[in-house]
């Protein structure tokens, strides 16, 4: 049976992926190339549904299957987006935000930079190259074209062998921008990729105190004083005061920490970074925010989103809140959009009214991997 037929979660695992582009309010129409020999099967979850879908049979490779759904793409349409049905975790926010890139540069995939150090293998298994992995990105989809660029691009099928169509506007010679993929967006190639992605669709049965997801609630409150740095979010702010405290005073990163830690039953920020404690004398919040993830994890949880209040009479906020939110997302090890933070003041109440403190209350979700 083609993977893409297989259940994942009492589901297919093409369903899944279809629903996804349904759902999206910047889609408008869909083409589903079905596997060689399965054309004339169509699947019921295709018919009926919101948005027109047509149905295609596949070709022999990726790039005849992408040209032969082209074919069916109606000529209203400004973007085409590819996706890999074996990629059923892809998200609606995914979707637009690589539409909004395709739509602005041409061309657009969804990659994530590798974490890994990255060899190139030379004759015999000699390593012959160490590439330096801030330039090594991870292709996957969707990827998103204005009709014209895919046109072109599948022009070149005949002459060129390409793994995605990427490649194949590369050769065209249109310039492919990267958007921030999502780790959660697996490709399901293996029997083990399978299990994983079982684990995460929840389908396997839970035992009694294995909640899937939970919630945490962080707070952190610091006296204004002079002659030190306000520092939020990992953002230093140009103010006349700083937040008194034994680290840097990040009450953004202390109050998410604290969030996290709580929701994944893990202690607090006290506990594990004590203020009693000379290793965290003026440390970087952001950093034991990242190390506060690896808690998380190795309580069996990750992180899902995260949203955030910072109350606060002075400064003005608003300039930095952007800033904030991807030193956040980084430190966390999810992307930008998973992250929240507003900034409110306290209409003149109590000692942050007064402009003598800043407060932050944070909400974390996470759930269990």
């Amino acid at each position: 049976m083609p993977k893409q037929f297989l259940s994942l979660g009492g589901q297919s695992i093409l369903r899944k992926s279809v629903d996804a582009f349904v759902l999206s309010d910047r889609v408008t129409e869909v083409v589903v190339a079905l596997p060689p020999g399965h054309g004339g099967d169509v699947p019921d979850y295709l018919s009926g549904r919101a948005k027109p879908i047509a149905i295609v049979e596949g070709g022999a490779r990726r790039q005849d299957s992408v040209a032969n759904a082209f074919a069916l793409v109606s000529g209203r349409a400004d973007v085409v987006v590819i996706h890999d049905a074996a990629r059923p975790f892809v998200t609606t926010e995914l979707i637009g935000r690589t539409i909004d890139a395709a739509a602005e540069h041409g061309a657009a995939i969804a990659a994530l930079q590798s974490t890994d150090t990255v060899k190139r293998r030379g004759a015999g298994g000699l390593i012959c190259e160490t590439i330096p992995r801030e330039e090594v990105f991870l292709a996957q989809t969707p990827q998103a074209f204005r009709t014209g660029v895919l046109r072109d691009a599948l022009a070149h099928i005949t002459t060129v062998q390409a793994t995605d169509e990427a490649a194949l506007a590369e050769r065209a010679g249109h310039p492919v921008w990267l958007v921030e993929g999502d780790p959660r967006n697996l490709k399901i190639t293996t029997a083990d990729d399978l299990m994983m992605a079982e684990r995460l669709a929840g389908s396997h049965g839970r035992r009694p105190g294995h909640t899937p997801i939970r919630i945490g609630n962080g707070y952190d409150l610091h006296r204004l004083v002079a002659g030190r740095p306000l520092i939020l979010g990992g953002v230093t702010i140009p103010f006349e005061k700083g937040l008194d405290g034994h680290s840097d005073a990040d009450a953004v990163c202390h109050a998410v920490t604290d969030a996290m830690l709580g929701a994944a039953g893990a202690g607090d920020i006290g506990r594990h970074f004590p203020d009693t404690d000379a290793a965290w004398k003026d440390a970087d919040s952001l950093t034991l925010l990242a190390e506060a993830v690896t808690i998380v994890a190795a309580a069996g949880f990750a992180v899902v989103n995260v949203d955030v209040v910072v109350i606060a009479q002075r400064p003005k906020l608003v300039p930095y809140l952007d800033v904030m939110r991807t030193n956040l997302s980084r430190a966390i090890g999810i992307t930008a959009d998973r992250v929240s933070v507003k900034g409110k003041t306290n209409e003149g109440v109590d000692s942050m009214g007064a402009g003598a403190s800043i407060a932050v209350h944070a909400v974390a979700l996470v759930a269990r991997v």
